[in-house]
This record gives C-alpha cells, sequence and structure tokens, in this order.
C-alpha cells in the first residue's frame, strides 16, 4: 500500500504516534511518504533517521514566528488558532505536487493527516479531489487522527490548569474549537481517536443529533524493546518517578497536585522517600521543587529509560488530559509498579489492584506509594503484570496492523460510494 501521511511536527520519540505508526507500516512492507514541518536541527536529524529506514521526506521548516502569525491573524475570526498554527503553504503546494504526479501504479492509496493542527491540510486535499486535473484522486480516502478531542481536553483545561495563561488561553480556544471539530468529525472517510473517552466526547458535540459519525479508535502503543525492564537489584528503594513534558498545563498541574497535596502525607510517614521529575522544559515553579532534599527535576535528559527503570515507583497522578496516557504505558513495559489516578486509566484496559494501582484522593494515592515502597513483592507483581499487559494491548506492531485494516476499509467504502 502507499501512504501519503502529513504530520505538522516531525515524527520522533517525541511524538511518538505517529513515529511508531510509520516504522510499522514500513516493517510490514508498506510505502510511506512523509510530508512535515521542521522547526530545529533535531527535526532535521530525525528526518535522517525515518529516511534511512525507508521512508520517503518530504519538509518545509516553519519558523514559529510563522506560527505565531498564523495564530494572530486567526484571533479575530472563529477558527481555532490550533487549526492554523501548523499552516504552511509551501508543504501544501508539496502535497498538491505529489498528489498529481503520482498517477496509475504510483498514486497513492490513502492520505493520513494527523491533529488538529495538521487537519488543513486534510481539508485542502479534499479541495484538491474537485478539481478536473486531479480527477485520479477523486476516490482517495482521507483519514483524520485527531489523536484526542481537544474540545473535551480544553473543557477540563479551562477549569483545572495551574497555568493562568493556559486557563485563558483554552477559555478563548474552547467554543471555537468544539464547532470547529465538529465539523470535522464529519468531513473525512474516518477519524482516528485512542480512546473511548475522545469517541464520547466527539459525539457529544452533536447533543440531541446523533450522526453516524465514522470514528474508529486507534490506541497508543509502546515500544516493547526500548522500553523493557532493568534488573530489580538496579531498583532504588524509596525512590519516585513522575515523568512527562513539563511545560505541558496538563502535567505541570499533575506535579503541583503531587507536591501540594501528596508528598506532604507521604513524606509525614517516610521523610526519606524521593522524587525524581524527568522531562523537558520544566518551568520555574517546578524548578524549585529541587530546593527539596528529596527532589531532583532533571530537565530534558537524553534517555529515560534508566530512571523508568530503577525507580521503585512511577507516580501519575494525573488531574485533567485526554487519550491515552503514554507515560504510563511506559512506565509498566520497564516493568515499573505504577500508582496513578483513575483519569490516568480511563483509556486503558488495565486491571487496578493487579497491573498497577489506582486512588482518587491524596490520602488513598499517599497510601498506595507508601505500601508499595515497603511491599517488594507488591512491587514485583504489578512489575510483571504491568509489562504483561502492555506487551498483550499495546505493541506498536498490531496497532499498525488495525491502521491498515482501517485503511482498507475506508478505501473500500469511498471506491463504493463514487462508483
Amino acid at each position: 500500500m502507499k501512504i501519503l501521511f502529513v504530520v505538522p511536527y516531525v515524527p520522533s520519540k517525541i511524538y511518538v504516534r505517529p513515529y511508531q505508526l510509520i516504522r510499522g507500516l514500513v516493517a510490514q512492507g508498506h510505502q510511506v511518504t512523509l510530508a512535515t514541518l521542521w522547526t530545529s536541527q533535531a527535526d532535521i536529524e530525525a528526518l535522517d533517521e525515518l529516511t534511512a529506514e525507508g521512508v520517503e521526506v518530504y519538509s518545509c521548516a516553519q519558523p514559529k514566528m510563522r506560527s505565531l502569525m498564523n495564530a494572530a491573524a486567526a484571533l479575530p475570526g472563529r477558527t481555532p488558532l490550533q487549526a492554523v498554527y501548523s499552516w504552511q503553504p509551501a508543504l501544501a503546494k508539496i502535497i498538491a505536487g505529489l498528489l498529481l504526479e503520482r498517477k496509475g501504479k504510483d498514486a497513492f492509496d490513502v492520505v493520513h493527516v494527523e491533529h488538529l493542527r495538521g487537519a488543513k491540510y486534510g481539508l485542502y486535499v479534499q479541495e484538491l479531489r474537485n478539481q478536473p486535473v486531479y480527477a485520479h484522486i477523486k476516490s482517495l480516502p482521507v483519514i483524520w487522527d485527531s489523536v484526542d478531542s481537544i474540545t473535551h481536553l480544553f473543557q477540563q483545561a479551562a477549569r483545572q490548569s495551574r497555568k493562568f495563561t493556559s486557563r485563558m488561553i483554552t477559555r478563548l480556544e474552547l467554543p471555537r474549537t468544539a464547532s470547529y471539530e465538529q465539523q470535522l468529525a464529519l468531513s473525512f472517510e474516518r477519524v482516528l481517536v485512542t480512546s473511548p473517552i475522545d469517541r464520547e466526547a466527539f459525539s457529544n458535540l452533536y447533543q440531541d443529533r446523533c450522526p453516524d459519525l465514522p470514528i474508529k479508535l486507534l490506541p497508543n502503543g509502546v515500544d516493547l524493546k526500548y522500553f523493557r525492564p532493568g534488573l530489580e537489584d538496579q531498583k532504588e528503594s524509596d525512590t519516585l518517578v513522575i515523568s512527562g513534558k513539563m511545560s505541558y498545563h496538563a502535567n505541570v498541574t499533575m506535579v503541583a497536585y503531587l507536591f501540594n497535596k501528596i508528598m506532604p502525607l507521604v513524606w509525614q510517614k517516610n521523610p526519606g522517600v524521593k522524587v525524581w521529575i524527568v522531562g523537558k522544559d520544566p518551568g520555574k515553579n517546578i524548578q524549585q521543587l529541587s530546593k527539596h532534599a528529596g527532589v531532583e527535576v532533571t530537565g530534558t535528559v537524553p534517555d529515560i529509560r534508566p530512571y523508568l527503570q530503577r525507580a521503585a515507583a512511577a507516580v501519575s497522578p494525573i488531574q485533567y488530559g485526554a487519550g491515552i496516557q503514554n507515560k504510563v504505558l511506559e512506565a509498566m513495559a520497564c516493568g515499573t509498579a505504577v500508582v496513578c489516578t483513575p483519569l490516568a486509566v480511563s483509556a486503558l484496559q488495565a486491571v487496578p489492584g493487579t497491573d498497577l494501582l489506582v486512588a482518587d484522593q491524596p490520602e488513598s494515592f499517599a497510601e498506595s506509594i507508601l505500601n508499595l515502597l515497603k511491599n517488594p513483592p507488591l512491587r514485583q507483581q504489578l512489575a510483571a503484570s504491568g509489562r504483561a499487559y502492555v506487551e498483550k494491548y499495546h505493541d506498536w506492531n498490531q496497532i499498525a496492523g488495525k491502521l491498515l485494516s482501517i485503511y482498507m476499509e475506508a478505501i473500500q467504502s469511498k471506491a463504493y460510494i463514487d462508483a
């Protein structure tokens, strides 16, 4: 199968979903042409890696100033700022050229577009399908991977984000995004989301009206060869790890909740407990936590695995969010016991008490941490069950296979409709 994969940011180990889906498709013998935007030297290096793995890459620079100008131009209107943030006419021109020149046996079978920031490119392809010169792509299906419902995420962030700027921006964007996602859900041949909660969020946009939405579940996975258990004797007792991009508003709120509500209760009973805060771009509020003798704020690390493998437990007291939490899957894959809030596992099939521990109040969360730290057999049981869970449900190779089935279904459906 020949796939045109459009992503508004470079697929990498940071933007792991498109990175692993593309690699999985190539590994299964399919031809993937990537059209994307880069912003840094690290992005260029990541693109070189994908090229070396057999991906055909087309890319354009997208300076941050251009993205900000896109957003500023959209402010007076009703289009979400995120929907235009990554628009680059030069990339659109490349996409149009590829679709025009690839005909016959070289024609693309499907176009895959990721995220709200990339949706405009998918709509652009649909416009091209109506032009006579593009008659050969009339039946070319366009798949939009929404990943999460951004409306659902903004609804939570507007109420709960600890960052004032995030609350203000999400309150501005919320009505725009709800209206726009409502339109997008019916605009593509298939829409992908990571969890049933996000699928329900899209349905809720229509309130009492219940259109037949073409939404398919495609969960996130974890690289099981890369994220693997370490040796048990490497575990550092009384050490917790909390991970994620530390400039992301939901993670900022998560860390604040951990240190304001949970850790005082833990330290009251066990003052020796240490916490590693691992993730790029921590703000001043998070950096200041390192003043505590038991806290290390790492910032960007070259490899997160040693922290996950060596910690006695991983904690994810998430207060709001959308989709599947990769930080939870990665910790489980590394054979580390996890304690999290219900929201962190709401999109998973993991069994609380067997695959991980779930607590919804600061007191119960702290008690779960303390119990784990003093009970090595429980940690080992959770570690083994957690690893078995991700192997069964979150192998990227299996998820790539499911994506291919969705492609085939969309291709057949589109051909039937246009016949």
